[in-house]
């Protein structure tokens, strides 16, 4: 949740974040509304305790007739409070709803929506490949994807990883472990079905609450990403931040239905419902997010770099973000074969947005409790099997591993099995 004293004293910023979004805007008024509507309901029910607790010392001094008269009264005004809380209580329900349904106020983001992105650099130039092949026909002949099988097992967009296509993405996922550690992440294998109220606390039960598996019988949700176990971690927490940021490098298998993608990505593995990722998560103070977001944007970069692919980094518009989410920046790679980029890593600042939601603090220099921030960031994933067996392919049909990956593969080329 958004800081409801920003909402109390600059309504236009958040209203202007919304249209930003191509959010209603009107939802701060609504905020607004809820908000006065349960101060009053406290008023009124601190009122009539504060008058109950007063008659009941006049009851303790009194007697006879006037005693009768008093409990009488009180009778009634038990009653009358009895009213107020619930009136409370059903005016907190319907503020804590209206502010939930507001997503987090966007910082720095360009206006605009999925193709309004703004360029910040291109890493890399993209080779000539002549006829390239992309990295399905690749993955099969080189005996490392089984999609065939897959979907015989599971269903559309379901895989086997198989052989050396298994060992790939291992070192991927190694090399991403290995960076994470080094650079102070505390590497951590989460559970990866959760409770409602942890999905709900990072803001994923919102607009694309329909792209997760959720366990009917279970009450339970499997996670899309590991920022999701990670962020309810330090749940109903007090940090200490005095040392700096607390960082996680979560490494979990992780589950999207897909919803809506019908259609697209149908062919290889770079729309699926599942896949393992190494996620970055950050908890720091709100004064340090940008920089710690510069930070994990640099890490993303690294490696990048180590997997060798040409990519773009993009700033991505305010329509386009996650309601977590006040700022994110994409790095995407060169996909030969769709001469195009295509998101490989997404890293970010969701500010005091989830950690509101989730109880997260910690204690300023006075000793003060207060929100602390958080942010996110993919450091590797499945799909960027698809960049580098693209991008690394020869004319004999082989794939040269980059040199840094190869030593945590084990191999330098992979050929197809004899």
């Amino acid at each position: 949740m958004i800081d409801l004293k920003i909402v109390r004293e600059n309504p236009d910023l958040v209203r202007e974040s919304q249209r930003a979004r191509g959010e209603d805007p009107t939802l701060v008024d609504q905020l607004l509304d809820a908000d006065v509507a349960r101060r009053a309901a406290i008023a009124e029910a601190d009122a009539l305790r504060g008058e109950q607790k007063s008659l009941g010392k006049l009851v303790g001094k009194a007697s006879g007739e006037e005693k009768t008269e008093l409990l009488a009264k009180g009778k009634t005004l038990a009653e009358q409070v009895k009213s107020a809380v619930a009136k409370q209580n059903d005016a907190d329900s319907a503020s804590s709803d209206a502010h939930r349904a507001i997503s987090n106020i966007i910082e720095g983001a360009p206006a605009g929506g999925e193709d309004d992105y703004i360029v910040l650099e291109h890493v890399g130039e993209p080779r000539a490949i002549a006829n390239p092949k992309d990295h399905l026909e690749l993955g099969e002949s080189l005996g490392l994807i089984d999609m065939a099988r897959g979907v015989k097992v599971s269903g559309s967009r379901f895989y086997f990883l198989t052989g050396l296509g298994a060992m790939l993405q291992l070192g991927l996922l190694n090399m991403a472990a290995a960076k994470a550690t080094a650079n102070g992440f505390t590497l951590m294998i989460p559970p990866v079905l959760v409770k409602p109220e942890i999905m709900a606390g990072t803001g994923f039960l919102g607009a694309h609450s329909d792209e997760i598996y959720h366990l009917d019988d279970d009450d339970m949700y499997l996670v899309g990403t590991s920022e999701v176990p990670l962020a309810g971690y330090h749940k109903d927490e007090i940090l200490d931040l005095s040392t700096g940021p607390k960082r996680y490098a979560g490494w979990s298998t992780c589950f999207r239905r897909e919803a809506g993608s019908y259609g697209k990505d149908t062919r290889g593995i770079i729309r699926v419902h599942q896949f393992d990722k190494v996620e970055g998560f950050i908890y720091c103070k709100p004064e340090d997010a940008e920089t710690e977001h510069q930070r994990i944007l640099g890490w993303e970069k690294d490696m990048l770099a180590a997997i060798d692919v040409p990519y773009r980094v993009i700033d991505v518009a305010g329509g386009d973000l996650g309601s977590s989410a006040a700022r994110k920046f994409d790095c995407e790679a060169w996909v030969p074969t769709q001469n195009t980029y295509r998101e490989l890593t997404s890293t970010s600042n969701c500010t005091t947005f989830q950690a509101r939601r989730l109880s997260v603090r910690y204690r300023d220099e006075n000793g003060k409790p207060q929100i602390a921030a958080t942010l996110n960031g993919t450091l590797a994933t499945t799909r960027w099997l698809v960049a580098i067996l693209e991008n690394h392919q020869q004319e004999d049909g082989s794939v040269v591993l980059p040199p840094e990956l190869a030593r945590f593969v084990g191999v330098e080329r992979i050929t197809a099995p004899a």
